[in-house]
């Protein structure tokens, strides 16, 4: 069996080690992987090629991904996604894997659906919103990275009288933020999914620097659109000398942590079995659990732990 790897959307670490995972998996069970470099560019454009384990040997340490990714806009005309079939049928290919988001995940649902190809998506975003999943790839180094910005933040924060605002990414999620603040400690809070009332932090922000506080951290999602407003008001309604710093995409760079290495192994084990089921269309592997599970698309997402939400809800008031 001939199967090909491809990576859609925005990097993460733990891509690298899916690929490698994938090559072994499959030349273990003695199929033929493929590279489709450039993501859904690349697919279109033909830039595939078979690979061994010469072509992956050294990378589980790398983050980012060794056959690059790409948003195409392409992909969402039916003629482009005929052109991205023909190409892999050139190649005798039957079946596909994808790492990427809900985004991705869609785009290669069409794909099999119109072209009866064999496909299976695994979660491999920062964001970690990936439909029906409850952790996808990245999301573990991306949150050490970050706490490793706060920590440091906080000694220049705990060497002056200042406030830090720090946004987070995670496009339209908060988990990063949320996560985040929990980890480090952070004195505020803010996620899209939590309501909050800046009257209120900054009272209660006012009312802790006049009984001793010194410095305060706050982590804000960058989906709230309320980093510069906060750093406004910490600055002049408690004359705190308050400063923001944007992480953007030092977050999704960086060695793959532990955790991300064994679960990208989880998941490109499973995704190579399930890509040898020839009864199969499109389906996506998710994290449930501490589990490996399989459902089809449009499953409900799993909401954050309740303990997490509590404790969001007290940091965003």
């Amino acid at each position: 069996m001939k199967t090909a790897i491809l990576c859609s959307g925005g990097d993460c670490a733990g891509m690298n080690p899916a690929i490698k995972y994938y090559v072994e998996a499959s030349l273990a069970a003695g199929d033929t992987p493929h590279f489709v470099h450039r993501g859904f560019e690349g697919l279109i454009d033909g830039d595939i090629r078979k690979v061994s384990y010469a072509d992956v040997a050294g990378i589980v340490a790398r983050g980012g991904t060794i056959i690059r990714s790409a948003r195409s806009e392409r992909f969402k005309d039916p003629a482009a996604r005929a052109t991205a079939a023909a190409n892999l049928t050139s190649h005798e290919i039957t079946g596909l894997l994808v790492l990427g988001g809900d985004g991705s995940n869609r785009g290669l649902e069409l794909l099999c659906r119109e072209h009866q190809l064999r496909g299976i998506g695994i979660p491999a975003t920062i964001d970690n919103d990936v439909t029906g999943s409850d952790y996808c790839l990245g999301v573990d180094s991306a949150l050490n990275a970050i706490g490793r910005c706060l920590d440091q933040i906080r000694d220049t924060a705990a060497s002056f009288r200042r406030a830090f605002v720090v946004e987070t990414m995670g496009r339209e999620s908060g988990y990063l933020a949320l996560v985040s603040a929990i980890s480090s400690g952070a004195e505020i809070c803010l996620i899209p999914e939590i309501p909050f009332d800046l009257d209120a932090i900054v009272a209660r922000m006012r009312r802790e620097f006049e009984g001793g506080r010194e410095y305060a951290i706050a982590v804000v999602s960058e989906a709230t659109q309320a980093s510069a407003r906060l750093v406004s008001r910490l600055r002049e309604e408690i004359g705190i000398e308050s400063r923001l710093t944007i992480l953007g995409h030092i977050q999704r760079g960086g060695s793959p942590t532990a955790f991300d290495r064994r679960t990208a192994f989880e998941f490109a084990d499973a995704a190579v079995d399930a890509l040898r089921d020839i009864s199969r269309t499109a389906s996506f592997l998710g994290y449930q659990g501490a589990s490996i599970t399989e459902h089809p698309p449009g499953a409900p997402v799993s909401p954050l732990p309740e303990t997490l939400m509590e404790r969001g809800q007290r940091l965003a008031n």
